[in-house]
């Protein structure tokens, strides 16, 4: 029996796949930039291995649209809210900054002006995938350059709708009048609008009928139809097949199932994506690269520059100190996955001549495999960087709006020093103010301190990284430092550079993973608050509660862990012989509550005369009389018709207490 020649390239892709991506992640390099390289060598400028290179294409179209799909379902206008400042701003000048530069420079040496235009799309994204993946290793992604990489990726995202949107209209720049350039892009805009409108109002009411059948397969199946379906009206209206992917995302995030949507397609995405950037490796000539290795090496170490100065300088914008101009800088210097889908869409509109696309594979590829490094790198080329450019220390304050400065903290004394001001530093800080303890606030977030500034918050723009930062904020009078920040480096430079200004001072660290405890514990801080085990000892002490276990047993089991420094929660196996005591504290503590009737035989009767400890092992932790709660009552306490008693023990023991209670013979006789 024969066997179709598109079963044979997709096992061969991945075939080739799987090894790659195994070694990209024990590596820790991008798995794009592995898929492409594992096109490369099968495709037909590499070994030839894959013969139905159409067929390919067009299931890496399908893996274009999933992943516009997904990106869909992801927006929406609360968090667009949320990140404004950086999403329209931050975002907006960098796209806009990026794609004039590229055009007047492209245009410069001679290209026409559509295609130089279209250099500008190409080279405007950054991957979101790279950056957003290797932020999240690295537990960056709340810090201060991470917000701001974040914010501008979105933008580059919501971007690339309106680019695929042009690309046909500049392509065919030649062909047709600005005034009917832009009558098609109005056309395009309003069909856009309407579909999404139109939808807004259909789609949620479709979905919630189809989740009403219970048939997770059926609910699928009208979700890839919807994309699908999108995806076809979208192309017979000029526009793009992943451009109707992307309306369909962003209907259904305006449901209540886009997360049970996203869970279901996402299997399917990372398949196809997987093919998609492996069909971009099959486009990408060996030996043209090798051929122009110098040009490519000027072009890659050229984009990113351009690309790395113009982030730096819109981030410096927003108001961000050289620190965090840095680092985002460094991290959003590559070239995006998406510029692919936007190079696929530019050679079909034939504003990408197969020459250029060679170069512009081969500059992407080398991008994206450097950018893990160069992330990793950043932190420290930061700080250096900062001092060498911040002018004796006080650059970054004086270069920031007027009204983001330092003020004075002379006469701060015996204070408590915030660094950051997020959910934990603004508690902090309102508990301070409510018991009148003295205390001073540092962030880097321009928008935030004013904000709070106008609000009568004693809050200041600085980096708590820098030395004169803490010296204005009256370091050497503080008793406490609290790091609430989520920025692991600068964590660690800032409890370095506090313990070096003030030997006395308590530091206290709250951060996001115990792996981090040792270090900041080595560099001088005197507690290291881990997130993830607090929530840890929340969810143990509120499942010990529903198993009745008295408040002063669960905290004394907090206590216990807090005391070890999480050492029992970080160790891979409790040690056997602890395993075994709490077994046992755990077996003495269960608790049950007893209610005394009429007809018992201790009514009347002293909790010594019973005994009860002595007779069954159980205790005696508190009597209810009356509403009112007798805790630890004396051997002297007389029992009464319709006490409750609360008493602890194992289960064993608590039962043979209920039996002595509740049975109506003398109870001298009881042989436990």
């Amino acid at each position: 029996m024969h066997t179709p020649q598109l079963f044979t390239d997709l096992l061969i892709i991945l075939l080739a796949s799987v090894p790659v991506a195994f070694l990209c992640v024990r590596l820790k390099l991008p798995l794009i930039a592995g898929f492409m390289v594992a096109g490369m060598a099968i495709g037909p400028y590499g070994l030839g291995l894959i013969k139905n290179t159409g067929a390919i294409e067009v299931l890496a179209e399908i893996g274009v649209m999933l992943l516009l799909f997904t990106i869909g379902l992801e927006f929406s206008p609360t968090r667009l809210k949320e990140m404004r400042r950086n999403v329209l701003i931050g975002g907006g000048l960098q796209v806009t900054i990026t794609i004039a530069a590229v055009t007047l420079v492209a245009f410069l040496l001679g290209r026409a002006w559509n295609q130089a235009l279209f250099f500008g799309f190409l080279i405007a994204l950054s991957s979101t995938a790279i950056v957003l993946k290797s932020y999240v290793e690295r537990n960056e992604v709340d810090s201060p350059h991470g917000r701001v990489s974040i914010g501008i990726l979105i933008f580059q995202d919501l971007s690339i709708l309106m680019m695929l949107l042009l690309i046909p209209l500049i392509g065919n720049a030649g062909d047709m009048t600005l005034a009917e350039a832009l009558k098609q892009l109005t056309i395009s805009v309003i069909a856009m609008a309407a579909i999404v409108v139109v939808s807004w109002f259909l789609i949620p009411p479709l979905l919630s009928r189809i989740v009403s059948l219970r048939s997770p397969e059926v609910f699928l199946l009208t979700v890839v139809f919807l994309l699908l379906a999108f995806s076809w009206v979208t192309s017979h209206l000029g526009m793009s097949l992943a451009l109707g992917a992307f309306i369909a995302g962003v209907v259904i995030a305006n449901s209540d199932y886009s997360h049970q949507s996203e869970t279901e397609v996402l299997p399917f995405r990372d398949v196809f994506n997987g093919i998609f950037f492996v069909s971009i490796g099959l486009l990408l000539s060996l030996a043209t690269l090798f051929e122009n290795i110098g040009f490519v090496a000027v072009l890659v170490v050229s984009l990113m520059l351009l690309k790395a100065s113009v982030v730096w300088m819109v981030v410096r914008i927003l108001g961000n100190p050289q620190r965090v101009a840095i680092v985002a800088a460094l991290g959003l210097a590559q070239i995006g996955e998406f510029s692919f889908v936007l190079a696929k869409a530019g050679q079909g509109a034939g504003l990408l001549p197969d020459a250029d696309y060679q170069s512009f594979l081969a500059a992407s590829v080398i991008s994206m495999l450097a950018t893990p490094f160069l992330i990793a790198w950043a932190p420290n080329i930061g700080f250096a960087m900062q001092r060498v450019l911040s002018d004796g220390g006080r650059g970054d304050i004086e270069n920031c709006e007027d009204d983001i400065h330092m003020t004075s903290s002379g006469g701060l004394t015996q204070h408590v020093i915030i660094v950051g001001y997020g959910l934990n530093g603004r508690n902090l800080a309102r508990v301070l103010r409510t018991v009148g303890v003295p205390y001073t606030i540092l962030d880097l977030q321009a928008d935030v301190v004013k904000k709070a500034k106008v609000d009568g918050e004693k809050i200041n723009f600085g980096d708590a990284t820098r030395r004169d930062v803490l010296i204005h904020a009256g370091i050497d009078n503080a008793w406490v430092l609290v790091l609430a920040l989520s920025d692991p480096p600068a964590a660690r430079r800032a409890v370095r550079q506090a313990r070096q200004c003030n030997p006395n001072l308590h530091i206290i660290v709250r951060t996001r993973y115990t792996s981090e405890i040792t270090e900041l514990t080595g560099l001088g801080a005197n507690e290291v608050i881990p997130e993830e085990f607090e929530t840890s000892i929340e969810i143990f002490a509120r499942v010990l509660h529903r198993f009745g276990m008295p408040r002063p047993t669960i905290e004394d089991q907090i206590a216990r862990v807090r005391r070890q420094k999480y050492e029992m929660l970080r160790s891979p196996s409790i040690p056997q012989p602890a395993a075994a005591s709490l077994e046992t504290v755990l077996q003495q503590l269960v608790t049950e509550t007893i209610r005394v009737e009429a007809n018992s035989p201790v009514v009347g009767k002293s909790l010594g005369e019973l005994d009860l400890r002595g007779k069954t092992g159980a205790t005696v932790l508190a009597v209810v009389h009356e509403d009112d709660t007798n805790v630890s009552p004396g051997a002297n306490y007389t029992l009464c018709e319709g006490d409750t008693l609360l008493i602890s023990g194992s289960a064993a023991k608590i039962e043979k207490a209920i039996e002595m209670i509740r049975r109506e013979n003398d109870i001298g006789g009881f042989n436990p």
